[in-house]
């Protein structure tokens, strides 16, 4: 068995490789290279998923980020459980050819209760007095405690929000090393979110984002370095490439307004009850999920789609069987928006009656993803004293709302999710492979074999892939 790290530099594309990432390139000279035909959608789990059990969706059934749960009428999103993603995993199939082989995981998605031997992943803690304590969950538990001894906090406001930038990835690499040192696994999967921050805030400008390419570049020449060493094959990988855009589309608003939605409200503010509704939208980055109550809706809803500007595609239940998203979890139509636009999940009409975690922080009750998340709110004056304040209440034990964000989603330029036109928004798998194709592509689903031939030193994959 080869001993492997496999980096998953989110965000990067043959289009940011250059000379603001001279390790990247370097290593791409030594190594080779494949572009990746993204998954439909192109999001985090969905891809992570793909690679590591080499099915579709509809096998692996991680159709999203998140989806609308039928059994419990509530919306699930960046849920944790390892159990969520089906089929052998990686890991698992190497483990059949050396029962002794070995997986740490760390902060890779779907990284609670794994199989994985060693796992590290972020996880707040939530006191019944309200509080939200940033944090991590490890496996073994123990490792937890001794991990952030030597290493310190892991800096959760660096990972994800306004502050999100390089430290959160500079914590990981070096849990990366710390777990290498003390623990020898035959796989470390490592995640580094850092380009997915500046992408989605700035686009693909490159006089924005080229300090950001270099404090990436840094940390991945640094674990080259690392690893290489100490004789262990380094792979670099890629869920998407993030493109510009200019549009947010707002698909509930437009179901609201044809009288679809069911809104409460709580305290004066509206909420959306998933349940009540007769159709709604799912959104994630630039595909959504629709969802209908009333299946007699289907072609009311469908139409209404195909006539809404931005969006260039609607998948039924054919099309979801052609691209591998026919998965129970799936909507009963999923919108794929143009390359211009992407999905967000506003409902309300007046932003004075918007539900309070909306100008928040907070990834679990929003029925969709937010990347307005990345911004302060440019409305407040003296943000850095609004911030202050409300952490001196927190740390009176009064409570607060940590309503920083914005609600104009006009504020974004970068997203994902469907396939780009232009190749050079693919993602990429660079590394010492043997039988790369000759096409220089290579589908989402065939990255799982090659990573395992990889690391079994050439053996084929026993595993399914398709």
């Amino acid at each position: 068995m080869q001993r492997t790290a496999i980096l998953n530099v989110v965000g990067l594309t043959t289009r940011l490789i250059g000379e603001h990432t001279p390790a990247i390139r370097a290593f791409i000279e030594r190594n080779r290279s494949t572009l990746i035909e993204p998954v439909l959608p192109a999001v985090t789990c969905t891809a992570q998923a793909t690679y590591l059990t080499g099915r579709l969706a509809r096998d692996h059934g991680v159709v999203a980020n998140g989806w609308y749960d039928r059994d419990y009428a509530e919306h699930r999103f960046w849920k944790q459980p390892e159990q969520l993603m089906q089929g052998e995993k990686l890991w698992e199939a190497l483990r059949r050819v050396d029962p002794q082989f070995t997986c740490a995981k760390l902060f890779w998605w779907f990284n609670m209760y794994s199989t994985a031997d060693i796992s590290i992943t972020p996880r707040p803690l939530y006191p019944a007095d309200g509080r939200k304590v940033f944090d991590i969950h490890t496996h073994p538990m123990p490792l937890r405690g001794r991990i952030k001894k030597d290493l310190g906090p892991f800096p959760f406001r660096h990972f994800w929000g306004p502050g999100s930038d390089i430290k959160s990835s500079i914590w990981i690499a070096e849990s990366a090393k710390w777990i290498e040192e003390k623990h020898w696994p035959g796989l470390s999967l490592v995640y580094l979110p850092h380009l997915d921050y500046n992408l989605q805030r700035v686009g693909i400008d490159m006089d924005k984002i080229r300090f950001d390419l270099r404090q990436i570049d840094n940390v991945v020449g640094d674990l080259i370095r690392f690893y290489e060493t100490r004789n262990i094959k380094v792979v670099l990988l890629s869920e998407y490439g993030i493109t510009n855009v200019e549009q947010p589309v707002h698909l509930n608003r437009i179901f609201r307004e044809k009288g679809w939605l069911n809104i409460k409200d709580e305290l004066g503010r509206e909420t959306l009850d998933l349940g009540g509704s007769k159709a709604f939208a799912i959104a994630d980055h630039q595909v959504a999920h629709i969802y209908l109550n009333d299946q007699s809706l289907l072609a009311s809803v469908r139409s209404t789609l195909e006539a809404t500007p931005g969006v260039a595609q609607v998948l039924g239940k054919m099309e979801k069987h052609l691209v591998g998203l026919n998965h129970e979890r799936s909507g009963d139509l999923i919108a794929v928006a143009d390359a211009k636009s992407w999905f967000t999940y506003y409902y309300w009409q007046d932003d004075r009656k918007a539900p309070d975690f909306a100008r928040c922080v907070d990834i679990h009750r929003k029925c969709g993803y937010d990347p307005a998340e990345l911004f302060l709110d440019p409305a407040i004056k003296w943000p850095k004293l609004k911030i202050s304040g409300k952490l001196a209440k927190k740390a009176l034990g009064q409570r607060m709302l940590m309503d920083v964000i914005p609600l104009d989603a006009t504020l974004v330029k970068g997203s994902h999710g469907r396939i780009p036109e232009d190749r050079a928004d693919w993602p990429v798998l660079i590394g010492d492979f043997d039988q790369l194709p000759r096409t220089g592509i290579l589908s989402a689903h065939e990255v799982c074999n090659h990573l395992f031939r990889l690391c079994s030193s050439g053996n084929g994959y026993a595993g399914v892939s398709r």
